[in-house]
């Protein structure tokens, strides 16, 4: 009998990560039908869209209180397909605030969840280890210090390795990309990444602008933002007046693979760029309001995750009144001057590298064997 999977993810990341799985599950079982919550990466993995995953995607504790209405009206959307549908196991991606809550009334349904990009539990919001703990069949973890400490706190959880991890990789050598962009070969590049949102972007753009300004005046540098697809190029034209920073669409992977060095905002890019080797300056700023509230909620010795993988400083992290273009420049051509400083950086990048990758299976082959194990289980429970 052909399965029925529901899969959802809200955000561009997790968009990425759950299509590679449903790809990997299309190859075990090919009469799979899939359906749930969709970004355009799970679309063209043929999963069919019952909730445009773009409808989820707010950042910040007092951003997101605006958008809870139409929140509400996406989640009772996709329980009730899946009341309809009946699906005999779901993948819930990341976004927690949404899926923990469509975990829960899944379970009750009697619906196996895998959860796949653990909540980050271990720095703030711990009272969702209980709800988890009586509605995940299975959390698989993508960074390798949460499996041990979900266990701990009696979530079954099982680290897969990064989906990400042998994934990137650039599809430019650097002379062609340089062409390409009509860039200066003899210049060093700096790869602007602002974020894929365009409320997290506008926020750090101001910074970076300055930032870009002080680096072109100090350094004879490129400077090249690679607009994601949910901001688009059109957006930062608009803003970037006579900044000597490029915008270009995409490449994202290429710029970070090429660049001396990656302003990279605090998230899923600073792992492509550990996972790249390339030195970064990490920042993040959101409004005032939810940094306050984020102070008192969150207990985490650092921001940035690559710095959480190592478990020390291996890059400068800028956040909030710390984001200035004085201070990322300044980090900046610290990267570009000192060899001692980035080859110092290069070596924990590799390490972070190194922890990212599980041995044997990619991740996304593991996810897949893991939700294959718990079909099959049923299977033998019910005959």
């Amino acid at each position: 009998m052909a399965r029925k999977i529901l899969v959802s993810a809200g955000e561009a990341s997790g968009d990425l990560y759950a299509s590679l799985v449903v790809e990997e599950l299309r190859r075990l079982m090919p009469g799979a039908d899939f359906f749930g919550c969709t970004g355009p990466r799970l679309r063209a993995a043929g999963v069919r869209t019952v909730v445009d995953a773009a409808s989820l995607a707010v950042v910040g504790l007092v951003e997101v209180v605006a958008h809870i209405p139409r929140i509400y009206g996406e989640y009772r959307k996709l329980l009730a397909a899946a009341r309809t549908e009946k699906p005999d196991l779901a993948i819930l991606t990341d976004s927690p605030d949404f899926h923990l809550r469509v975990a829960r009334r899944l379970s009750r349904q009697g619906v196996p969840v895998v959860y796949l990009v653990a909540p980050q539990a271990w720095a703030w919001r711990k009272g969702r280890l209980k709800s988890m703990r009586h509605t995940l069949r299975r959390l698989l973890c993508i960074f390798p210090f949460e499996e041990d400490f979900f266990n701990r706190e009696g979530v079954n959880a099982t680290y897969i390795g990064h989906p990400l991890a042998g994934l990137v990789k650039p599809t430019l050598d650097r002379d062609e990309f340089f062409r390409k962009h009509d860039l200066d070969a003899s210049r060093p590049l700096i790869a602007v990444l602002p974020g894929s949102r365009r409320g997290e972007s506008a926020r750090h753009l101001p910074a970076l602008l300055d930032a870009a300004g002080r680096l072109a005046r100090e350094h004879a540098v490129n400077l090249v933002l690679p607009a994601s697809a949910t901001t688009g190029t059109g957006f930062f034209r608009e803003r970037l007046g006579t900044s000597p920073i490029r915008v270009i669409e995409g490449e994202s992977w290429d710029a970070m693979a090429h660049a001396a060095v990656a302003l990279a905002a605090s998230g899923t890019v600073t792992v492509e760029a550990a996972l790249l080797g390339t030195p970064m300056v990490t920042f993040y700023k959101v409004t005032t309001l939810s940094w306050m509230a984020g102070k008192f909620l969150v207990n985490v010795p650092f921001y940035s995750m690559v710095n959480l993988i190592a478990g020390r400083a291996v890059v400068p992290e800028l956040m909030q009144g710390q984001m200035t273009g004085e201070r990322i420049a300044r980090e900046a051509g610290r990267l570009l001057t000192q060899e001692s400083a980035r080859m110092e950086m290069k070596a924990g990048l590799a390490e972070v590298k190194a922890r990212l990758t599980q041995g044997g299976m990619p991740a996304p082959c593991r996810a897949a064997a893991i939700v294959q194990e718990i079909l099959e289980g049923q299977t033998a429970h019910v005959s």
